[in-house]
């Protein structure tokens, strides 16, 4: 049986989920939240040390102003309700991205939760904020040129292994199981982990990100455990 050990989760559907409704999409993002805080429960329950969840990528930024307000100051929100019980729960708050981008007042909050949480021992939980793979390794490059200069990088040595090094936390292991939800024609990884999923395996599902509770996931764990992970080999 495979072992479980990092969750990343492409978090997609809230804005379809409120459609449907005849409600605002800012009322699907507020039940996002919910399946948040169900997916960390449940994480912490099966023994999953680390999860990751795409949480606003460097595209959101061209939604209309007035969404990406909202989703800013819910960051904010979130982070500010939810931290304390999270930190309580030995949950550590991580994250990745260009977190210099983020409004000032996400910024802040953000950065309480970091320090508060810092040295807890659960569930490694890591946001991905203002992130978009592709700028990932661009920026990875820029610091190895830097350090290039600096120091003169043996490149002859240079290799997989110290790449990822230069990566936003390279402490994070590679994901076991990528989940997209909402995949409805939309079977895609838009942007996210290009480098660390290379063998990753991949769940798409019908259900929107609001409705991915408990339940949802627990299809995706167990499809997980039924294959076969062979990386390369025959």
């Amino acid at each position: 049986m495979q072992e479980l050990v990092h969750v990343a989760i492409i978090m997609d559907g809230n804005g379809r989920w409120a459609r449907k409704r005849g409600l605002p999409r800012v009322v699907g993002h507020r039940q996002g939240v919910e399946s948040v805080r169900a997916i960390v429960k449940t994480s912490t329950n099966i023994g999953v040390k680390y999860l990751t969840l795409y949480t606003f990528s460097t595209e959101n930024w061209q939604r209309p102003k007035d969404e990406v307000n909202t989703l800013m100051n819910m960051l904010e929100e979130m982070l500010v309700k939810e931290t304390p019980e999270l930190h309580e729960k030995d949950v550590r708050i991580n994250a990745i991205g260009r977190l210099d981008g983020l409004y000032e007042n996400a910024q802040n909050a953000l950065q309480k939760s970091l320090d508060l949480t810092r040295n807890n021992h659960g569930l490694v939980l890591t946001l991905c904020l203002n992130y978009g793979s592709r700028g990932e390794i661009v920026d990875a490059l820029k610091k190895i040129i830097e350090e290039d200069r600096i120091q003169h990088l043996d490149l002859k040595d240079f290799n997989e292994g110290k790449f990822a090094k230069y990566l936003y936390d390279p402490s994070l292991p590679d994901p076991d199981l990528l989940i997209r939800t909402g995949a409805t024609k939309r079977e895609r990884i838009s942007n996210f982990l290009l480098w660390q999923i290379a063998y990753t395996e991949v769940y798409f599902t019908e259900a929107l990100w609001p409705d991915f509770r408990e339940k949802e996931y627990m299809k995706a764990v167990e499809s997980f455990k039924n294959r076969e992970r062979l990386f390369g080999r025959v």
